[in-house]
């Protein structure tokens, strides 16, 4: 049921892929390719000692991708190759380091995926957009297409991402993701609710 509740996300990330991907086909297929949300429902809150899935740190989930990249690329898509996590590049004299960095084979580009802890900031698109930058200026090779980048954070109005998406020349989108206890309170009644069904059933 999980899983076909996540169809119905697939294509419709906000992003910018139509107008910075030069060839069409490729732009579609990125879009295709990306869902607005992701459940990651590899990572359990309670195993990691979190009762609040607010309180979980970015590095944590992160950490938790890694131990699971398998089951992350699944759930990511298809034709992913992962390359690393907390991959550091100077430029310039100045330090950055990417989340995750994927290939995809059949968009034949570098892919990276930034975490974030809460909502989405409009900040995480220069921060990305400049990763992005120096990928394509030292890391892609002839023939690849432009790096893609993509932010998963926990919350993000999708209107207002598409709107300031508009000026930024490199592919990027922003999805949010969910871990597992958020997505079973979801589906769960609610704990007032709970307590009244196990009382009758005594």
């Amino acid at each position: 049921m999980l899983k076909a509740d996540l169809f119905h996300h697939q294509s419709k990330m906000p992003n910018n892929f139509l107008k910075t991907i030069p060839k069409k086909e490729q732009a579609l297929r990125a879009i295709e390719m990306f869902k607005d949300e992701y459940l990651l429902d590899f990572i359990n809150v309670e195993e990691l000692g979190v009762r609040d899935p607010q309180d979980i740190d970015e590095r944590v989930v992160e950490n938790s991708i890694v131990q699971n990249i398998k089951n992350f690329i699944m759930t990511f898509g298809k034709s992913f190759t992962y390359q690393g996590h907390q991959v550091h590049y100077e430029k310039m004299g100045h330090d950055h380091w990417v989340d995750l960095l994927f290939f995809n084979r059949e968009l034949r580009s570098i892919v990276v995926v930034e975490l974030k802890k809460g909502a989405f900031k409009t900040a995480y698109l220069g921060q990305l957009a400049a990763y992005l930058r120096i990928l394509d200026d030292d890391e892609r090779l002839p023939g690849e297409n432009p790096s893609v980048g993509i932010i998963l954070c926990k919350d993000a109005d999708k209107a207002y991402v598409e709107y300031v998406l508009q000026d930024y020349n490199k592919p990027m989108g922003v999805g949010t993701y969910k871990v597992t206890q958020e997505r079973l309170r979801e589906l769960l009644p609610p704990e007032e609710e709970m307590k009244r069904l196990m009382e009758q059933d005594v």
